[in-house]
């Protein structure tokens, strides 16, 4: 199954990002269960929140995964949803 994990960063937090930045990609790569990834960007360019798709098997196994994200663990984000999500294009 397809989970979107979406997320919104607090303000003024992206030392927070980039600090836990190599830990975070390091999670995604052991994991081995994110199916594409990447940041949302404000007007300026500035990473601002995340997308992540993820392959897992149940809406709690999404929320397991995201809850042990190292942004998560560092209180990156002001806000986490996550939705079971259909791939139709792409």
């Amino acid at each position: 199954m397809l989970f979107a994990v979406i997320t919104r960063d607090k303000s003024d937090a992206l030392q927070i990002r980039l600090d836990t930045r190599d830990a975070h990609l390091a999670y995604i790569k052991d994991t081995g269960v994110v199916e594409m990834a990447g940041p949302f960007l404000d007007p300026e360019g500035t990473m601002c929140g995340s997308l992540i798709i993820l392959n897992v098997d149940s809406l709690s196994a999404a929320q397991n995964w995201a809850d042990n994200d190292p942004y998560a663990k560092a209180g990156l984000f002001k806000h986490v949803r996550i939705e079971e999500w259909k791939k139709v294009i792409g």
